[in-house]
Order: C-alpha cells, then sequence, then structure tokens
C-alpha cells in the first residue's frame, strides 16, 4: 500500500495542473447538480418488522385515503384571559380567519372547531386543522405566507395564535455563525500547528472542496434517494472534520520529510506513502462503521450512514491526490517560516518540525508514573461514563423545540388545552378481515381499550369501505415522550391480545408515538450486537496494522471507555440538564434514539485516526531497535503536537454544530465533541502510553503462527524508509522493493 500510495502522491505532485483541474470540474458539476435540483422532503422514520410499521403499512393497502393527505397545519387559539373562544369577538374572528384560509391556494380543507368540537373544557383555547393538497416540500411561499397573515389577522383582533404541523418548516438550515466560529477555530489551530498561513490555508481549502462537493451530491440526489436534511448536514460535519486532519496529517508529514532534506516531489510521494497509509486505514474503518448502519434496519440511519461515509471517502481522495498536487503549486511556502530559513544557503540543514515539546515531555512523564495516571484517567472517565447507566431513549418532537419557534407554542397550547397526550394520539388498526362480525369486533376492541388505565379517551372506530379494517384514536393520558405512555403502548397490546385470539382479528397499534416507542427499543436492542461487531472489527484491523495481540485489545476497550463518557456527558445535558441553558436546551427529555449508534459509528473511526496516527511512529521506531519506552517517547516526538491539533480541530468543528436548533444535531454535536475530547487527550495520549510503557515489550508480541497469516499493510512505509536513496534524485524512479517484502 505504501508503495501505490507514493507513486500516486508523487504522480499528483508532477500532474498539479491535471489533478487541479479535475477535482475543479468535479466541485462545479456537484454544486451546479444541487443547484438544479428540486428540494428534498423531510420523511417520516420507519422500521420495518415493528407493530406501528406493520400497522402503517395495512393502512397504506386498505385506508390509502387516511395516507395520501398532503401537509397539514394546527392554528392553535387562544382567548384573552379571563374570556372564551367560544363567545362574542372571539369565536366571530375564529370564524372569519377560518373562512379566508379555506379559500386559499393549495388548501384542500380546513376544519371548524365550534363543528368539530376541538375546544378545550373551559372554553378558552380551540383549535382547526388545515390540509392541503400539496406536500410540506412542495407547498409554495404564498400559501405558506397565507397561513401565517391568517394567524396574523387572528392575533390582531385579540387572540393567541401558534401554527403546528408539517406546513412550516422552522428547521434550521446548514451553516450558521456557531458552525463558522468552529471552522475559525479550526484555522487558528492550523496556522498554530504548523506555522504557516500557507500550510493552513492548504488544509482548509481542500477539506472545503470535499465537503463543497459531497454537499453538493446529497442535495442533487436528495429527491431520488429520500435524503433528510441530517443526512446533508452529517456529510458537512463529517466532511469538514476529516478533510481538515486527513490534509493535515499529510501535510505534517511532508514538512517533516522536506525538513530532512528530500526533493519537494519525494517528499510529497513519501508523504503520501506514509501518512497516506494511515489516512487510508483510518478513512476505511469509518467509511466501514458507517455503512454498517445499514444493518440495524431503520432505512433513515441507513441513509445517514451512507451520506456520511460518502463524505468520508471524498475526504480520503482529496487528501491523497489534491493535498500533493497543491504542494507543486505552493512549494517552500508550505514549510515554517523557521524551517525555510534554516534551509537558506550557509544556515546548514534544516532541522525537522516538532523534535522536542510538550509532546516529550508528557511521554516522559507517563513513563515515570504509567500506574498513576492509568488509574487517574481510567477512574476519571468511569465517573464520567456513570450517568450513560440511566440512558432513555427517544424521538424528539415539537417538545423539544426552541420555545421561539410557533411550534413549541402550539405544542404547549394543545397540552394545556387537551392534555398532555393530546400531542401523541395512538392510533388502533384493527384487521377484521377473519373475524365473523366486524362492527362488533371493532366495538371489543374499543371497549378493552377504554378499559385499559392511562387512556384519557377513545374516539369511535372508522371502517373503510369494504369493511375488512377499522381504526380508533386512543388519547394517552400522558406526554408522548413520557414513560407512562410507553408502558401505555405495551399495555394497551396486552389486552387486546385476549381480542385477537377470541374473534381471529388481527389488532396494531401505530401512531407517530407507537413508532417512536419501537425504533427506539429497537435501537435499545442492537445497541449492544451493533457495539460489539464494531469492537471485534476494531481488533481485527488493528492486529493485522500493527502485528499485536494487546495492543488491539487495549485500543477497543479504550474506544468504549471514551464512547461511554461520551454517553454520560449527552445523558446529564440532555436527560438531566446538566448546562443545558449554556448550549439552548429548553427541554430535557429522552435522548434521539439514533444518537447512540450514530456516535458509536463515527467514534469508532475517529479513535482509530488518533490510534493509527500516534502508534504507527512507535510501532516505526520500536522495529528499527528502539526501546518500548523510546518508542513511546518517539512517537509523541513525531506525531504528538499533530494529532491534538487534529483532536481540537475535530472537536470545534463538531461542537460549531451544537448551536443550532435542530435537538437531533445538537445531540450529535455535543456527543462526537465530548467523545473526541475523551478519546484523543485521554484515551490515546494518557491510557494508552501508560499501558505501553506497563507491558513493555509484550505490548508488541505476535505468535509466530498469527505473524505467517497475516498480511502486511506496511502502514509505517518500512518499504520506503529501506527503498535506494536514487529513488529520491531521479523525478519518475519507483521505490525498489528489498526482496522478500513485496
Amino acid at each position: 500500500m505504501a508503495t501505490f500510495l507514493y507513486r500516486i502522491g508523487r504522480w499528483a505532485f508532477r500532474r498539479r495542473r491535471l489533478v487541479g483541474a479535475l477535482w475543479l470540474v468535479g466541485l462545479v458539476l456537484a454544486v451546479a447538480a444541487a443547484a438544479l435540483a428540486p428540494a428534498g422532503q423531510e420523511e417520516e422514520l420507519s422500521m420495518p418488522g415493528t407493530e406501528s410499521q406493520q400497522a402503517f403499512d395495512l393502512l397504506d393497502e386498505r385506508f390509502p385515503q387516511s395516507t395520501s393527505q398532503g401537509a397539514e397545519a394546527r392554528l392553535v387559539f387562544q382567548a384573552p384571559d379571563g374570556q372564551r373562544v367560544t363567545a362574542g369577538e372571539n369565536r366571530t374572528a375564529v370564524e372569519r380567519t377560518l373562512a379566508a384560509l379555506g379559500g386559499g391556494g393549495q388548501v384542500a380543507s380546513a376544519t371548524d372547531p365550534y363543528e368539530t368540537g376541538a375546544v378545550s373544557g373551559d372554553g378558552t383555547i380551540a383549535y382547526s386543522t388545515i390540509t392541503y393538497t400539496a406536500e410540506a416540500v412542495d407547498l409554495t411561499q404564498p400559501a405558506k405566507s397565507a397561513l401565517q397573515n391568517a394567524a396574523g389577522q387572528a392575533r390582531d383582533a385579540g387572540l393567541t395564535v401558534e401554527i403546528g404541523g408539517s406546513a412550516l418548516d422552522s428547521e434550521e438550515a446548514p451553516g450558521g455563525t456557531t458552525e463558522i466560529i468552529g471552522v475559525g477555530v479550526a484555522a487558528v489551530v492550523l496556522v498554530i500547528a504548523l506555522g504557516s498561513l500557507v500550510a493552513a490555508g492548504l488544509s482548509l481549502l481542500t477539506a472545503f472542496c470535499g465537503v463543497a462537493i459531497s454537499f453538493g451530491l446529497v442535495s442533487a440526489l436528495a429527491v431520488p434517494l429520500g435524503l433528510t436534511s441530517t443526512v446533508a448536514i452529517l456529510a458537512l460535519m463529517l466532511g469538514l472534520a476529516v478533510g481538515i486532519d486527513y490534509a493535515l496529517f499529510i501535510t505534517s508529514r511532508f514538512r517533516d520529510e522536506r525538513a530532512r532534506g528530500s526533493e519537494p516531489e519525494e517528499a510529497a510521494g513519501r508523504a503520501v506513502g506514509t501518512a497516506g497509509s494511515a489516512v487510508v486505514f483510518a478513512g476505511a474503518t469509518v467509511f466501514i462503521a458507517l455503512v454498517g448502519l445499514g444493518v440495524v434496519g431503520v432505512p433513515e440511519l441507513t441513509k445517514i450512514g451512507m451520506g456520511g461515509a460518502g463524505a468520508v471517502a471524498l475526504a480520503v481522495l482529496v487528501a491523497l491526490t489534491l493535498v500533493p498536487a497543491l504542494f507543486g503549486f505552493f512549494g517552500g511556502r508550505v514549510l515554517s517560516r523557521a524551517v525555510r530559513k534554516a534551509a537558506r544557503p550557509g544556515a546548514g540543514r534544516p532541522r525537522p518540525d516538532g523534535r522536542t515539546g510538550l509532546g516529550v515531555r508528557w511521554a516522559r512523564f507517563v513513563l515515570r508514573r504509567p500506574v498513576a495516571v492509568l488509574l487517574v484517567a481510567g477512574l476519571g472517565l468511569g465517573a464520567v461514563a456513570l450517568p450513560a447507566l440511566n440512558l432513555e431513549l427517544g424521538l424528539p418532537g415539537d417538545e423539544s423545540k426552541s420555545v421561539e419557534t410557533t411550534e413549541r407554542r402550539a405544542y404547549d397550547l394543545l397540552s394545556e388545552g387537551f392534555g398532555p397526550g393530546f400531542n401523541g394520539p395512538l392510533t388502533v388498526v384493527v384487521d377484521v378481515a377473519e373475524s365473523a362480525n366486524a362492527r362488533a369486533t371493532t366495538e371489543l376492541v374499543a371497549t378493552t381499550v377504554r378499559g385499559v388505565d392511562g387512556v384519557a379517551s377513545v374516539g369511535d372506530p372508522v371502517l373503510n369501505g369494504p369493511g375488512d379494517t377499522a381504526v380508533l384514536t386512543a388519547v394517552p393520558e400522558t406526554a408522548p415522550n413520557s414513560g407512562e405512555t410507553k408502558d401505555l403502548v405495551h399495555a394497551i397490546r396486552g389486552a387486546v391480545s385476549g381480542v385477537e385470539a377470541d374473534t381471529g382479528a388481527g389488532v396494531l397499534v401505530t401512531g407517530t408515538t407507537a413508532l417512536n416507542i419501537d425504533i427506539s427499543e429497537a435501537m435499545s436492542d442492537a445497541l449492544v450486537p451493533y457495539l460489539s461487531v464494531v469492537i471485534g472489527l476494531a481488533v481485527l484491523l488493528l492486529l493485522v496494522v500493527f502485528r499485536s495481540v494487546l495492543v488491539p485489545v487495549k485500543a477497543a476497550l479504550g474506544f468504549l471507555l471514551s464512547v461511554g463518557a461520551a454517553f454520560g456527558v449527552v445523558v446529564a445535558v440532555f436527560q438531566w440538564g446538566w448546562a443545558a441553558d449554556l448550549i439552548g436546551i429548553e427541554q430535557t427529555g429522552p435522548v434521539m434514539s439514533l444518537m447512540p449508534i450514530l456516535i458509536i459509528g463515527i467514534v469508532f473511526g475517529l479513535a482509530m485516526d488518533y490510534e493509527v496516527f500516534l502508534l504507527t511512529r512507535m510501532r516505526e521506531a520500536y522495529v528499527h531497535g528502539a526501546s518500548p519506552g523510546e518508542a513511546i517517547v518517539n512517537g509523541f516526538r513525531h506525531s504528538g503536537r499533530v494529532v491534538a491539533a487534529a483532536a481540537i480541530i475535530m472537536i470545534s468543528v463538531f461542537a460549531g454544530f451544537i448551536g443550532m436548533t435542530s435537538p437531533t444535531i445538537q445531540t450529535m454535536g455535543v456527543g462526537l465533541a465530548a467523545a473526541v475530547a475523551f478519546d484523543a487527550f485521554v484515551v490515546r495520549m494518557a491510557i494508552a502510553p501508560a499501558v505501553l510503557a506497563l507491558l513493555g515489550h509484550r505490548a508488541w508480541w505476535l505468535p509466530r503462527s498469527l505473524n505467517r497469516v497475516l498480511p502486511n499493510m506496511d502502514i509505517e512505509g518500512e518499504v520506503l524508509s529501506r527503498q535506494a536513496p536514487a529513488s529520491a534524485t531521479r523525478p519518475d524512479a519507483a521505490p525498489r522493493l528489498p526482496a522478500g517484502r513485496h
């Protein structure tokens, strides 16, 4: 691999104009495709195989009119203090508002709350349901403006009016102040770490190129593949983070080779052959972990994984080709000012970057006190991880949005007027195709559901045309995301099982609330198997890379610690409300169901990044005769500063998304930023060297039987280090492989 990538690096350096032109064309095409593509639609989550999804599928087949409606909005009216919406001018204002809205474009119908009984018991709150002929993504701006103008008309009459439903989309689009701040911090770190504005700008430029292409492709494919804004945001988040990091690793190695006296083209080849090998491996681990999300069985999670994996793959390709091409364009300006000055005639041989510093001093400190470092770091992460034992999963709805949004205020008004369960009704679907008396069976089901504790009300059953399917609505007494509602869903399913046995009917409980509960339980059940697969993959890959048994085991256990600590932070912030005000979390509750598996998949690859970039230099020194302690110091001497800078950059990029209003993106930003911080600075830079120091030579032990069968990946570029010096002076020379090392 190192030899192949070495040739790619030299070729990209020589053909820099061609490489740059190809990437520029790709960028233009991706941006043009995104600009011309229609906007994607925010699809509801689905979970094939669950009872709630089976009920939705049955409704699609037997009640197509109930599932083929367009967008829906709710206008929620509240009378001024001491007044009712049913009296006098307030009622007139509501009726005028709905009459004006009913004739608007794309409006299919607008219900009258006084005819449908959609008025609270005390008469202070009422709501109207407005249905549209088009889906939310296809609503025109005039149709949305008409809805908002109608609400404004009622407000002018003295009523409080809020809008819920899918017709208005208040989700924040990618891009904003906090993300810009995150990228700004990354730029500052790059300048400090590299000591060159050109080198820092090169890393940012290549990362932006990869991100723009991946974001453009996701936008262009949104409609054909059903990709949501979450897919695009994750592609943006991951693309920026790994793109900057991968470019930084290769740039740092290029500067190191140049400081050692290599010619520019040779340095580019060696940088891609060595650091590029680690980039390929690290990118492959992230890619595999994200693609592996498809095995969970949630279509949305599969799409998120594929979008993120595509962004990572593009980041790797950019790092291997565009980065060395830009080395050719910028030349010596990529080097720091100190190295360029030392390289002037008469200044003597340039001193390689990063020979001494804080990293070396830290490594020597760990070598002196490995037990103390291991205990403090391990117990500290364990303490941070304790809240994860109380992890509760759910799917956020309007209740988790900011109180500044009209959807959240509409949710609160409906809860106040009609009870907390009104916002999360359950749909009970009764398949009576095999039942002798369809109407009697549906009435029996309705009576049974009414008798379940925790049910506030049950609507009258509605039969379809052929009379083989009935639908009824049950409103819980508790909020959609509460544990009591979860227990209620299971209680209803248990209660109707007797009816199924007696009548031959099939009774399924569904609705958004039930589906969310089913998805959350499926995610909980899949968490341990997926984690086991990821851990097994990590051990296998690291076994091949480092040719050691104990290093992969140590890496996998460290990964578990960092992920557990990240989950602890997420639970403390989003469930318990610790420091929630600092990041704008106004409503605590269950953690987004998809988050734990997403964090595991992403952090697995990122953890392997730091493991590979730090330990390859250690193993390289060890196989060349250094003692275990010297090898640890050598790893920190060469890679400590770069890995620390890369981690800070990634934390900054992820933390930049915390300021968004979407709870899903906020949770992802907090979880990933915390996981990277714990993994890079505590696990890889404290626990890992402490364990290696305690293990000594045993850390690099591999049974002879395994040594014979394992492939030689040559991540460290041993072949390049042993090639004939002639290749450094002949521009077109390929490295000559030593016998027996092919």
